[in-house]
């Protein structure tokens, strides 16, 4: 039977050795009271120590003095199992100062593991993560020197087919954000931006026999209509209730409480942008590629646009109407809106339908996409594609391997190079002023986020569209497809690469 705690005291709900998981994605939807009151308590007692922490996309809020960074910096955490990593600032930097054992798995694989770990399962089968940085034939999904778990990830083979088995510890404690809590402790999601895993983590929490512990923002005496309760009151150990910090009226737009038409996506995303921007706009190079890969759309298409670069394919699909005609999705379970960025990445303006993630990834995996566009940070002569890490530096693989594992048109979008490249143009013609130090085509990329050789196989068409070319995947490897007007194809293109390529 729950009980309603101050943060406190559901924080002393949890014992040392504890495996906890946490319902939030990326930046979004933390229950921060709760971290700050573990935080406040291993100050106090050395205690909650020896901690596994689980979350199939990550749990931190851009800021690296709060939510869990204070006690993993602390000491209390000996694991670390995410999918991406990008809003845990502080945590990122201590990973790879080997201070804890880390690990990446592709966010939705841990979403299924998740899910199969709900339904008495001891883990989930799949063929995304093969031939790539995860697959135990390769790499691995530890990120650091001190990591050597060889249980996350095995390569097996069923009926004669190659897969990667996941299976996460069993989860003892659930962390959840919910909107608010009624009479019978049932849990509504009603202004929150996502749901994610918050069933399956719940159910599997207990059938370890562990602890749910949920915030809320308030509680009320009128329960919600069955369909709009995301946790059963029955699954419930503790309900913490903390007022919200009050926010922007643009953040209501990410809810789902009031509709918004096509018309009004583009003015709510330029309004969340000056709030929740991580970066500087876009440069020119940007918006070259982005213009030249927004012609990959068609109507009808379901869509996945990755973040970074490839974000300019939105605004060029409004300024052609095809915007109207698409259904973009984004990983955290939106389909039909506008995807946001920055801070809120993982939110969705004017989304027609909101399912869980691991549904959600269940798309994903069996091929549902029609058209993915995704960033690259290096393309090597196969094709391979890193995506997640970089030199003394890792974001984590995310959604990006579950996205691009099975979707018949994949185009990445990348700058030829990087670090000091300044670009023109003018009339669609294109001038390079100066080439980036960086190079990102590579003879071998430093990690492997797509494996070209699993793309061929699965009869995959694949593009890499830079400012001044378009490349696709031929069994030889990269082919030159298209070169811009303005760009000289020997001097501004071969010369620069490391390697030969075929020419169209």
């Amino acid at each position: 039977m729950y009980q309603f705690m101050t943060p406190d005291q559901a924080a002393g709900l949890i014992n040392d050795s504890d495996v906890i998981c946490v319902n939030s994605f990326v930046g979004i939807e933390n229950p921060v009271a709760l971290h700050e009151a573990i935080f406040r308590r291993f100050q106090k007692e050395q205690s909650p120590k020896h901690l596994t922490m689980v979350s199939s996309a990550g749990f931190g809020i851009w800021n690296e003095e709060g939510n869990a960074e204070s006690y993993i910096r602390e000491g209390a955490v000996d694991k670390l199992i995410c999918g991406h990593f990008g809003a845990m600032l502080g945590t990122k930097k201590l990973v790879l100062e080997d201070r804890f054992e880390a690990y990446n798995l592709p966010l939705g694989c841990i979403s299924h593991a998740i899910r199969a770990q709900a339904g008495g399962l001891p883990g989930a089968l799949s063929k995304v993560g093969l031939d790539i940085f995860v697959d135990p034939e390769i790499d691995g999904p530890a990120i650091n020197n001190i990591s050597h778990d060889t249980s996350l990830v095995k390569h097996v083979t069923v009926d004669g087919e190659d897969f990667l088995y996941y299976t996460l510890p069993k989860l003892t404690v659930a962390l959840i954000k919910g909107t608010a809590a009624d009479r019978k402790g049932n849990i509504s999601f009603d202004d929150m931006y996502l749901s994610g895993d918050a069933l399956s983590i719940c159910q599997a929490v207990k059938a370890n026999h562990g602890k749910v512990i949920v915030q809320v923002d308030r509680v009320v005496s009128t329960a919600s209509r069955p369909r709009n309760t995301i946790i059963p009151g029955c699954f419930v150990d503790a309900i913490v209730q903390v007022d919200p910090i009050p926010r922007h009226a643009a953040y209501e737009s990410l809810t789902g409480s009031f509709d918004i038409p096509y018309s009004q996506w583009q003015d709510w995303n330029e309004m969340l942008a000056t709030l929740t921007s991580t970066k500087p706009e876009t440069d020119v190079a940007g918006r070259i590629i982005g213009k030249r890969a927004t012609k990959e759309l068609h109507p009808e298409d379901i869509v996945n646009i990755g973040i970074g670069i490839p974000e300019n394919i939105s605004r060029y699909a409004r300024k052609t109407g095809i915007l109207d005609e698409i259904t973009l999705t984004v990983e955290s379970g939106g389909i039909g809106g506008f995807p946001a960025s920055g801070t809120v990445f993982g939110a969705m303006i004017g989304a027609t339908c909101m399912i869980d993630m691991a549904n959600q990834f269940d798309l994903y995996n069996n091929g549902g996409l029609d058209i993915c566009f995704m960033g690259a940070l290096e393309v090597d002569r196969f094709g391979n594609v890193n995506s997640h890490r970089g030199p003394g530096a890792f974001a984590g693989i995310g959604g990006f391997a579950n996205i691009t594992s099975r979707t018949p048109n994949v185009v990445f979008c990348m700058t030829f190079n990087t670090k000091g490249l300044r670009v023109t143009r003018q009339h669609d013609v294109v001038s390079i002023h100066e080439n980036g130090s960086i190079p990102k085509f590579v003879d071998k990329v430093r990690s492997i986020s797509f494996s070209a050789k699993r793309a061929l196989k699965n009869g995959q068409r694949v593009l890499y569209v830079t400012e001044r070319c378009v490349f696709d995947l031929t069994p030889n490897g990269l082919r030159l497809l298209e070169v811009y007007p303005g760009i000289d194809r020997q001097k501004d293109i071969l010369d620069l690469l490391p390697f030969p390529v075929e020419t169209a």
